[in-house]
């Protein structure tokens, strides 16, 4: 009788979930902006900023931007086992996953302006001398990108334990992310746009102001936006000895389980069609298309625009088709635009048909990207304890990854003397990149029977069931 009793306690409850108000939605949303609009700086003007406005040759802007990727992947796996620890520091208390984000958050606003700037009293040193100048303030912004980064992507399982709903904040994260790089490409093209005496003129030494400026005025928004995510965001305090966390799963049980790499492969190579876009497509602008120094932040521009009108209906294209079918399409509009690269020239091509490839580069990395992450949210189903710990492993064969393919595009450029390189690196690299990608998911077998574990989510509201319970159940408050 006694056990009996003992085992109606532990098994035969409900848990009350209530869903997240709108107004925590979107607050949740901006905490990554200032990590975005850096982000944006970094991948896409950083080459470009130290080869034509510094001056550096193109093994060195590569070396500079692999120092800054190696820094972000040796630390991300640190900081998603730190974060996940429950530490009794007094300064924890203010919620593990927000205490790295905001010391991110420091460490990003002191250290990224000076990397779009000249060596403070050695500008006129040896390059390699300046590196290590640069270096220090590279290493410390990339430390503090990687604390907001995976702090802020793995309050997601901890805000909500339903798929709907991650998939939703996924889609709200990244619908910030393409509204950050929108906004720096406007702030770009004003900027170049206005100050400039002659549009068809190209990117130069004579620019440094330009990019200073341009920083500020992207931190000043981001410091804004990471404000109010910590004004409303309220993190859960943490007990691993509650029914909620008694089904925590360590570290090395994901490391023993072979979709833990399927997955880590599939948001590796969705990383790199996404990063490797972002940062030769201005450079193919410039050195193979030949186009102003305006293009730099158009064509950019018109690529997150489209990503941002594609985010918007991302959730109801993943709720619908599914993540494999989802990432088929995003695949299929990447390989067009990739094999358009390849054939596109002439002047009709320059002065008409790069817009629309444009617009499928920019949708297709949304739709891959969306829902790359919410195959991690997957992997990590309700073991929330380990969130950080996966999204840093993800981030860490993407950090790796990217920066030793763009150390070696930029070495190859003085073995390959053609005039269409930057067209083959968008083409060969980004295609074959998405390809692997959705090769590499289509072979993972479901996730969900795995990570569900018999729960019942019942929303009052619609009455809606979801895989029903052998043991126990959830109930849904709708909290909008």
């Amino acid at each position: 009788m006694d056990n009996q009793s003992t085992n109606s306690v532990e098994h035969d409850y409900t848990e009350i979930v209530q869903r997240l108000s709108r107004k925590q939605k979107w607050a949740y949303g901006v905490g990554h902006v200032l990590n975005d609009v850096c982000a944006s700086m970094w991948f896409t003007y950083l080459i470009v900023f130290f080869h034509f406005v510094l001056g550096f040759n193109p093994i060195l802007s590569g070396v500079v931007l692999l120092i800054g990727q190696i820094a972000d992947a040796v630390s991300t796996p640190f900081i998603g086992l730190q974060s996940d620890k429950n530490d009794d520091f007094w300064l924890c208390r203010y919620g593990r996953r927000k205490t790295w984000h905001l010391i991110g958050t420091i460490c990003v606003v002191f250290s990224f302006p000076f990397i779009f700037s000249r060596c403070i009293n050695c500008y006129q040193a040896d390059q390699w001398a300046q590196i290590i100048y640069y270096s220090s303030f590279i290493i410390i912004f990339q430390f503090g990108w990687a604390a907001v980064q995976i702090s802020h992507l793995s309050m997601i399982p901890d805000l909500t334990p339903t798929e709907h709903e991650r998939t939703e904040l996924t889609a709200i994260r990244y619908t910030f992310t393409v509204f950050s790089n929108v906004f720096v490409y406007g702030i770009t093209w004003a900027v170049l746009h206005i100050s400039s005496d002659d549009l068809s003129n190209q990117i130069g030494p004579k620019d440094v102001y330009k990019f200073q400026h341009i920083v500020l005025i992207g931190m000043a928004v981001g410091i804004i936006a990471s404000i109010t995510f910590h004004s409303i965001i309220q993190e859960t305090p943490h007990d691993s000895t509650g029914p909620i966390r008694r089904n925590l799963r360590p570290a090395s049980s994901f490391l023993r389980d072979i979709k833990f790499y399927q997955v880590a492969v599939v948001y590796m190579t969705t990383r790199l069609f996404v990063n490797i876009s972002q940062i030769y497509v201005p450079l193919y602008l410039h050195d193979t298309l030949k186009m102003p120094a305006t293009s730099l932040a158009i064509i950019p521009l018109i690529m997150y625009l489209s990503s941002f009108k594609v985010s918007l209906i991302i959730e109801k294209i993943n709720t619908k088709f599914g993540r494999k079918n989802s990432y088929a399409l995003g695949v299929l509009m990447g390989i067009c635009a990739c094999v358009w690269i390849w054939f596109g020239q002439g002047p009709n091509f320059v002065r008409l048909y790069i817009y629309p490839v444009s617009l499928l580069l920019g949708s297709s990395g949304s739709i891959m990207l969306v829902t790359s992450l919410g195959v991690t949210a997957d992997l990590i189903g309700p073991n929330t304890e380990s969130g950080a710990f996966v999204y840093g492993a993800m981030s860490f064969t993407d950090k790796l990854s990217n920066g030793f393919v763009v150390m070696a595009i930029q070495y190859t450029i003085h073995k390959i003397n053609t005039p269409n390189y930057y067209r083959d690196v968008l083409s060969l690299v980004c295609g074959g990149s998405a390809i692997i990608g959705l090769l590499m998911l289509l072979s993972i077998r479901s996730i969900r029977s795995q990570i569900d574990d018999g729960r019942q989510y019942r929303n009052i509201q619609s009455e809606e069931t979801f895989e029903p319970s052998e043991a126990d159940s959830r109930v849904i408050v709708d909290n909008t």
